[in-house]
């Protein structure tokens, strides 16, 4: 990699005139960055289609504030297509990374976890699990992870036993069974060791963090998840 540039991925962008655009870039070792990024020249058409999502990239930037001017970047290698139903999951790690990821911090863990899941969506018949991997691990990259292993008295998680959780408490064990409440342990556990194949572990797992992620994400729907479901 050449000196001056960073691995980068494109994950949002938005026209704001016709030779600009406003862009979201999760760059290794930066965290995320919002950069203006000029399109104009004899290169601009070519800029366009080479300046895409999941595209590997190297960029260089500049700018002391929160905005950086995209400068210069490079495609650096190739990615995995993603096809039909995974480029819909795609859009939505980008989006959640965006809602959520602040700017401007160096939380090296998040450009990891994008890359690796990534090419983990590209390869999986299981879109639902892998998603659900990417949520917890994005959450917990951020400081909002959740102790799988133990309840809100230090007591192990038992398969056997039913749970409601409470962000202020953690996993706090149902004296009677309320079933069609809260989890079971065996979910529980099954979240722990990010095990989403079984339909009812997948089924609990996306209501969690569903859970999880709505104080985060306030009332404003994800624009994704709405594609998705209109496709």
């Amino acid at each position: 990699m050449e000196a001056g540039f960073d691995r980068a991925f494109l994950l949002h962008r938005r026209a704001i005139s016709d030779s600009q655009w406003l862009a979201d870039f999760l760059v290794q070792h930066r965290g995320m960055m919002r950069m203006i990024v000029r399109l104009s020249g004899k290169h601009a058409v070519k800029h366009k289609a080479q300046l895409q999502p999941f595209q590997p990239l190297l960029i260089r930037y500049q700018g002391g504030g929160d905005l950086k001017y995209l400068q210069h970047f490079e495609l650096s290698g190739s990615q995995p297509a993603l096809i039909g139903d995974k480029l819909y999951c795609g859009f939505y790690m980008n989006e959640l990374a965006v809602r959520i990821v602040p700017l401007n911090e160096p939380l090296e863990q998040v450009y990891d976890l994008y890359q690796a899941q990534l090419k983990a969506l590209a390869a999986t018949n299981h879109m639902a699990a892998s998603l659900r991997h990417y949520e917890l691990t994005l959450l917990e990259s951020l400081g909002y992870g959740v102790d799988f292993e133990y309840d809100n008295i230090g007591k192990e998680i038992s398969a056997d036993c039913h749970y409601d959780y409470y962000p202020e408490q953690g996993w706090v064990m149902q004296q009677q069974p309320k079933y069609g409440y809260g989890f079971s342990g065996k979910q529980v556990l099954a979240m722990a060791a990010r095990e989403f194949t079984d339909p009812e572990i997948q089924q609990a797992a996306k209501h969690f963090c569903r859970f999880l992620l709505k104080p985060l994400l306030g009332s404003k729907p994800l624009k994704s998840r709405e594609l998705f479901k209109s496709r």
